[in-house]
Protein backbone atom coordinates (compact mmCIF):
# COMPACT_ATOMS: atom_id res chain seq x y z
CA UNK A 1 0.00 0.00 0.00
CA UNK A 2 2.94 2.33 0.65
CA UNK A 3 4.08 1.87 -2.93
CA UNK A 4 0.62 2.57 -4.26
CA UNK A 5 0.46 5.72 -2.17
CA UNK A 6 3.79 6.91 -3.52
CA UNK A 7 2.60 6.40 -7.08
CA UNK A 8 -0.64 8.23 -6.40
CA UNK A 9 1.48 11.13 -5.21
CA UNK A 10 3.52 10.95 -8.38
CA UNK A 11 0.50 11.10 -10.68
CA UNK A 12 -1.21 13.62 -8.47
CA UNK A 13 -4.77 14.71 -8.85
CA UNK A 14 -7.83 12.80 -7.98
CA UNK A 15 -10.01 12.57 -11.07
CA UNK A 16 -10.66 8.96 -11.96
CA UNK A 17 -10.99 9.81 -15.66
CA UNK A 18 -7.40 8.94 -16.48
CA UNK A 19 -5.80 7.85 -13.26
CA UNK A 20 -7.80 4.78 -12.36
CA UNK A 21 -5.14 2.49 -13.82
CA UNK A 22 -2.12 4.69 -13.17
CA UNK A 23 -1.36 3.22 -9.76
CA UNK A 24 -1.09 -0.25 -11.23
CA UNK A 25 0.94 0.25 -14.37
CA UNK A 26 3.83 2.63 -13.74
CA UNK A 27 6.97 0.50 -14.26
CA UNK A 28 10.75 0.97 -14.51
CA UNK A 29 12.29 4.46 -14.31
CA UNK A 30 9.44 5.83 -12.23
CA UNK A 31 9.48 2.77 -10.01
CA UNK A 32 13.28 2.92 -9.80
CA UNK A 33 13.10 6.60 -8.89
CA UNK A 34 10.79 5.64 -6.03
CA UNK A 35 12.99 2.77 -4.90
CA UNK A 36 10.51 0.13 -6.08
CA UNK A 37 11.28 -3.14 -7.91
CA UNK A 38 11.79 -2.72 -11.64
CA UNK A 39 10.36 -5.05 -14.26
CA UNK A 40 10.51 -3.52 -17.72
CA UNK A 41 9.42 -5.27 -20.88
CA UNK A 42 11.83 -4.62 -23.73
CA UNK A 43 10.16 -3.12 -26.76
CA UNK A 44 11.64 -3.61 -30.20
CA UNK A 45 13.15 -0.74 -32.14
CA UNK A 46 11.31 0.41 -35.25
CA UNK A 47 12.80 2.40 -38.12
CA UNK A 48 11.38 5.29 -40.08
CA UNK A 49 12.69 4.83 -43.59
CA UNK A 50 13.27 7.95 -45.66
CA UNK A 51 14.26 7.84 -49.33
CA UNK A 52 16.57 10.84 -49.13
CA UNK A 53 17.84 10.63 -45.55
CA UNK A 54 19.19 8.05 -43.05
CA UNK A 55 16.68 5.83 -41.29
CA UNK A 56 15.58 6.93 -37.83
CA UNK A 57 15.25 4.49 -34.92
CA UNK A 58 12.22 5.00 -32.69
CA UNK A 59 9.86 3.45 -30.16
CA UNK A 60 6.19 4.30 -30.58
CA UNK A 61 3.42 3.75 -28.08
CA UNK A 62 -0.07 3.95 -29.56
CA UNK A 63 -2.71 5.84 -27.65
CA UNK A 64 -4.94 8.86 -27.61
CA UNK A 65 -4.02 12.50 -28.09
CA UNK A 66 -2.40 14.68 -27.15
CA UNK A 67 0.61 12.51 -27.86
CA UNK A 68 4.01 13.11 -26.29
CA UNK A 69 7.34 13.10 -28.16
CA UNK A 70 10.71 13.14 -26.38
CA UNK A 71 13.69 14.90 -28.01
CA UNK A 72 17.04 13.89 -26.48
CA UNK A 73 20.10 16.06 -25.98
CA UNK A 74 23.44 16.30 -27.77
CA UNK A 75 25.12 12.92 -28.31
CA UNK A 76 22.36 11.30 -26.28
CA UNK A 77 19.76 8.72 -27.27
CA UNK A 78 16.18 7.67 -26.69
CA UNK A 79 16.97 5.26 -23.84
CA UNK A 80 17.63 7.81 -21.12
CA UNK A 81 15.73 7.94 -17.86
CA UNK A 82 13.56 10.93 -18.76
CA UNK A 83 12.45 9.35 -22.04
CA UNK A 84 11.56 5.97 -20.57
CA UNK A 85 9.89 7.50 -17.50
CA UNK A 86 7.63 9.53 -19.77
CA UNK A 87 6.89 6.47 -21.89
CA UNK A 88 5.82 4.54 -18.80
CA UNK A 89 3.66 7.42 -17.66
CA UNK A 90 1.95 7.82 -21.04
CA UNK A 91 1.37 4.08 -21.12
CA UNK A 92 -0.38 4.28 -17.76
CA UNK A 93 -2.71 6.98 -19.10
CA UNK A 94 -3.30 5.46 -22.52
CA UNK A 95 -1.71 8.38 -24.37
CA UNK A 96 0.47 8.11 -27.47
CA UNK A 97 4.23 8.48 -26.99
CA UNK A 98 7.32 8.47 -29.22
CA UNK A 99 11.02 8.52 -28.38
CA UNK A 100 13.64 8.40 -31.11
CA UNK A 101 17.30 8.85 -32.04
CA UNK A 102 18.58 11.63 -34.27
CA UNK A 103 20.61 10.81 -37.37
CA UNK A 104 24.06 9.60 -36.35
CA UNK A 105 23.00 8.94 -32.75
CA UNK A 106 21.95 5.82 -30.87
CA UNK A 107 20.43 3.20 -33.17
CA UNK A 108 19.69 5.52 -36.09
CA UNK A 109 21.64 5.41 -39.33
CA UNK A 110 24.13 8.07 -40.39
CA UNK A 111 27.39 9.47 -39.05
CA UNK A 112 27.45 11.88 -36.13
CA UNK A 113 30.34 13.87 -37.57
CA UNK A 114 28.29 14.62 -40.70
CA UNK A 115 25.28 15.93 -38.77
CA UNK A 116 24.09 19.50 -38.32
CA UNK A 117 21.37 21.29 -36.37
CA UNK A 118 19.51 21.63 -39.66
CA UNK A 119 19.60 17.87 -40.30
CA UNK A 120 18.41 17.08 -36.79
CA UNK A 121 15.65 19.66 -37.18
CA UNK A 122 14.49 17.73 -40.25
CA UNK A 123 14.61 14.51 -38.20
CA UNK A 124 12.15 15.98 -35.71
CA UNK A 125 9.86 17.14 -38.49
CA UNK A 126 10.01 13.68 -40.10
CA UNK A 127 8.86 12.11 -36.83
CA UNK A 128 6.05 14.63 -36.52
CA UNK A 129 4.92 14.33 -40.13
CA UNK A 130 5.22 10.59 -40.63
CA UNK A 131 4.46 9.03 -37.26
CA UNK A 132 1.86 11.25 -35.59
CA UNK A 133 -1.69 12.44 -36.08
CA UNK A 134 -3.26 15.21 -34.09
CA UNK A 135 -1.81 17.49 -31.41
CA UNK A 136 1.51 16.65 -29.79
CA UNK A 137 3.41 17.77 -26.69
CA UNK A 138 7.14 18.01 -27.39
CA UNK A 139 9.51 17.41 -24.48
CA UNK A 140 13.02 18.60 -25.35
CA UNK A 141 16.09 17.98 -23.22
CA UNK A 142 19.07 20.34 -23.63
CA UNK A 143 19.78 20.48 -27.38
CA UNK A 144 16.41 18.77 -27.84
CA UNK A 145 14.88 21.89 -26.31
CA UNK A 146 16.45 24.00 -29.04
CA UNK A 147 15.09 21.64 -31.69
CA UNK A 148 11.59 21.59 -30.17
CA UNK A 149 11.42 25.36 -30.64
CA UNK A 150 12.18 24.95 -34.33
CA UNK A 151 9.58 22.19 -34.65
CA UNK A 152 6.94 24.37 -32.99
CA UNK A 153 7.73 27.21 -35.40
CA UNK A 154 7.57 24.89 -38.42
CA UNK A 155 4.48 22.89 -37.37
CA UNK A 156 2.23 25.16 -35.28
CA UNK A 157 -0.80 23.09 -36.27
CA UNK A 158 0.64 19.91 -34.74
CA UNK A 159 2.71 21.13 -31.78
CA UNK A 160 0.18 21.83 -29.03
CA UNK A 161 2.59 22.44 -26.13
CA UNK A 162 6.29 22.41 -25.23
CA UNK A 163 8.21 21.21 -22.17
CA UNK A 164 11.88 22.13 -22.06
CA UNK A 165 14.39 20.57 -19.68
CA UNK A 166 17.61 22.63 -19.51
CA UNK A 167 16.84 24.16 -22.90
CA UNK A 168 20.10 24.80 -24.78
CA UNK A 169 18.79 27.28 -27.37
CA UNK A 170 21.73 28.77 -29.33
CA UNK A 171 24.07 27.49 -26.61
CA UNK A 172 26.74 25.90 -28.82
CA UNK A 173 27.00 29.00 -30.98
CA UNK A 174 27.00 31.36 -28.01
CA UNK A 175 29.71 29.34 -26.24
CA UNK A 176 31.87 29.27 -29.36
CA UNK A 177 31.61 33.02 -29.84
CA UNK A 178 32.72 33.58 -26.24
CA UNK A 179 36.03 31.84 -26.94
CA UNK A 180 39.10 34.03 -27.48
CA UNK A 181 39.56 35.02 -31.13
CA UNK A 182 42.79 33.01 -31.25
CA UNK A 183 40.95 29.88 -30.09
CA UNK A 184 38.21 30.41 -32.66
CA UNK A 185 40.80 30.76 -35.43
CA UNK A 186 42.58 27.60 -34.29
CA UNK A 187 39.31 25.65 -34.37
CA UNK A 188 38.58 27.02 -37.85
CA UNK A 189 42.02 25.96 -39.09
CA UNK A 190 41.83 22.48 -37.55
CA UNK A 191 38.19 22.06 -38.52
CA UNK A 192 37.37 20.58 -35.11
CA UNK A 193 36.11 21.89 -31.79
CA UNK A 194 36.53 19.76 -28.70
CA UNK A 195 33.49 21.01 -26.81
CA UNK A 196 34.06 20.33 -23.07
CA UNK A 197 31.64 17.99 -21.31
CA UNK A 198 31.50 15.95 -18.12
CA UNK A 199 29.25 13.38 -19.70
CA UNK A 200 31.73 11.08 -21.43
CA UNK A 201 35.15 9.58 -20.71
CA UNK A 202 36.98 11.80 -23.19
CA UNK A 203 35.79 14.94 -21.45
CA UNK A 204 34.65 16.55 -24.70
CA UNK A 205 32.36 16.19 -27.70
CA UNK A 206 34.10 16.51 -31.03
CA UNK A 207 32.22 18.97 -33.24
CA UNK A 208 33.29 20.15 -36.66
CA UNK A 209 33.80 23.82 -37.40
CA UNK A 210 31.24 23.42 -40.17
CA UNK A 211 28.74 22.25 -37.54
CA UNK A 212 29.11 25.53 -35.67
CA UNK A 213 28.88 27.63 -38.81
CA UNK A 214 25.70 25.84 -39.86
CA UNK A 215 24.24 26.11 -36.35
CA UNK A 216 24.43 29.91 -36.61
CA UNK A 217 21.61 29.70 -39.15
CA UNK A 218 19.31 28.23 -36.48
CA UNK A 219 19.77 30.66 -33.61
CA UNK A 220 16.44 31.82 -32.18
CA UNK A 221 17.22 34.19 -29.31
CA UNK A 222 18.12 37.22 -31.40
CA UNK A 223 14.50 38.08 -32.24
CA UNK A 224 10.94 37.27 -31.13
CA UNK A 225 10.16 33.55 -31.38
CA UNK A 226 6.81 32.98 -33.17
CA UNK A 227 5.44 30.29 -30.85
CA UNK A 228 2.06 30.79 -29.18
CA UNK A 229 1.31 27.40 -27.57
CA UNK A 230 1.68 26.68 -23.81
CA UNK A 231 5.33 26.34 -22.77
CA UNK A 232 6.89 24.96 -19.58
CA UNK A 233 10.64 25.40 -19.03
CA UNK A 234 12.36 23.40 -16.28
CA UNK A 235 15.97 24.22 -15.41
CA UNK A 236 18.39 23.37 -12.63
CA UNK A 237 20.20 26.32 -11.05
CA UNK A 238 23.26 24.09 -10.49
CA UNK A 239 23.41 23.25 -14.20
CA UNK A 240 27.11 23.35 -15.06
CA UNK A 241 26.52 22.81 -18.78
CA UNK A 242 23.70 25.10 -19.87
CA UNK A 243 23.01 28.26 -17.80
CA UNK A 244 19.48 28.50 -16.43
CA UNK A 245 19.31 32.05 -17.73
CA UNK A 246 18.80 30.59 -21.23
CA UNK A 247 15.37 29.34 -20.18
CA UNK A 248 14.58 32.86 -19.01
CA UNK A 249 15.66 34.21 -22.40
CA UNK A 250 13.43 31.72 -24.21
CA UNK A 251 10.49 32.69 -21.99
CA UNK A 252 11.10 36.34 -22.78
CA UNK A 253 11.41 35.81 -26.53
CA UNK A 254 8.45 33.54 -27.30
CA UNK A 255 5.18 35.20 -28.23
CA UNK A 256 3.15 32.80 -26.08
CA UNK A 257 1.60 34.31 -22.96
CA UNK A 258 1.18 30.89 -21.35
CA UNK A 259 4.77 30.33 -20.22
CA UNK A 260 6.06 29.04 -16.88
CA UNK A 261 9.73 28.80 -15.91
CA UNK A 262 10.41 26.30 -13.12
CA UNK A 263 13.84 26.59 -11.48
CA UNK A 264 15.23 23.77 -9.34
CA UNK A 265 17.66 25.27 -6.83
CA UNK A 266 19.87 22.18 -6.61
CA UNK A 267 19.03 20.76 -10.05
CA UNK A 268 21.88 19.53 -12.27
CA UNK A 269 21.96 19.55 -16.07
CA UNK A 270 20.47 16.11 -16.60
CA UNK A 271 17.70 16.62 -14.03
CA UNK A 272 17.74 12.91 -13.23
CA UNK A 273 17.06 12.88 -9.48
CA UNK A 274 13.84 11.33 -8.21
CA UNK A 275 12.21 14.70 -7.52
CA UNK A 276 13.28 15.95 -10.97
CA UNK A 277 11.54 13.01 -12.61
CA UNK A 278 8.39 13.65 -10.58
CA UNK A 279 8.43 17.29 -11.62
CA UNK A 280 8.79 16.45 -15.31
CA UNK A 281 6.02 13.86 -15.23
CA UNK A 282 3.67 16.15 -13.32
CA UNK A 283 4.38 19.01 -15.72
CA UNK A 284 3.47 16.85 -18.72
CA UNK A 285 0.43 15.52 -16.86
CA UNK A 286 -0.82 19.06 -16.21
CA UNK A 287 -0.44 19.96 -19.88
CA UNK A 288 -2.34 16.86 -20.95
CA UNK A 289 -5.18 17.93 -18.65
CA UNK A 290 -5.04 21.48 -20.00
CA UNK A 291 -5.08 20.40 -23.63
CA UNK A 292 -7.85 17.84 -23.04
CA UNK A 293 -10.23 20.75 -22.49
CA UNK A 294 -9.19 22.35 -25.76
CA UNK A 295 -9.22 19.43 -28.24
Amino acid sequence: MAAAGALRGLVRGGGGRRRASAVVILPSPLRAALGLPVCRLKSSVSFLTRPDRPNLAYHKLKGRNPGVIFLPGLNSNMNGQKATALEDFCSSLGHAFIRFDYTGCGSSDGKFEECTIGKWRKDVLSILDELTDGPQILVGSSLGGWLMLHAAIARPDKVAALVGVAVAADHLVTTFKKLPIEAQKEIEEKGEWKFPTKHNEEGYYSLTYDFIREAENHCVLNSPIPITCPIRLIHGMKDGDVPWQISMQVADRVLSKDVDVILRKIGQHRMSEKEDTKLLVNTVDDLIDKLATLI
